[in-house]
């Protein structure tokens, strides 16, 4: 019986791993379980099992992504320092998907456990505002809040100019660290 289930769970992985790359919007758990019929805690732990086989499966706010980085990307990239209240954080998030600026990722530096990153693939006013009213629901703390609001973001868009635009804009609301 232990066989059958460990060829159910490959089974079911392969499935979750196949919906995942055909996806160009996350997918949640809650709606990943559903379709396979099991339980939230179950797809979980199917993806961590299939991050531990080197799948580039990213657990954002909004569900799962698989996300390759090619290294070919056309898209330019930077880091930012930036700094904020947690009431500023729909003002940080909407200056830079008004710019046409994803945000990939947040990063703080944790006094004990070092570089903390957190991903975020927010590309649009729609998936900040989900963000926010998980952040809002969910009761959870920003990783900012470990940094006394201090912390780092990998941003991109199609052109310098935009991340140059959007820096500035940031710049002009005293968000971003210089």
């Amino acid at each position: 019986m232990a066989e059958h289930g460990k060829v159910l769970g490959e089974k079911r992985r392969s499935l979750i791993l196949g919906w995942l790359k055909e996806s160009d919007e996350p997918r949640s758990g809650t709606i990943l379980a559903q379709k396979m019929n099991v339980s939230r805690q179950a797809i979980v732990q199917d993806i961590s099992l299939l991050k531990a086989k080197g799948e580039p499966i990213i657990a954002t706010s909004r569900g799962y992504v698989y996300y390759v980085d090619s290294g070919e990307s056309s898209k330019f990239s930077r880091v930012i320092a930036v700094s904020h209240t947690l009431e500023e954080t729909a003002t940080e998030l909407y200056t830079l998907v008004d710019h046409g600026v994803s945000v990939r990722n947040v990063m703080v530096e944790h006094p004990i456990y070092g570089d903390m990153t957190g991903s975020l693939m927010i590309k649009s006013r729609l998936d900040a505002d989900t963000f926010l009213s998980e952040l809002n629901e969910s009761g959870a703390s920003l990783l900012s809040r470990l940094t006394a609001g201090i912390h780092l973001h990998t941003i991109e868009a199609d052109t310098e100019n935009q991340l140059d635009k959007a820096s500035q804009a940031l710049k002009n609301k005293g968000i971003l660290l210089e």
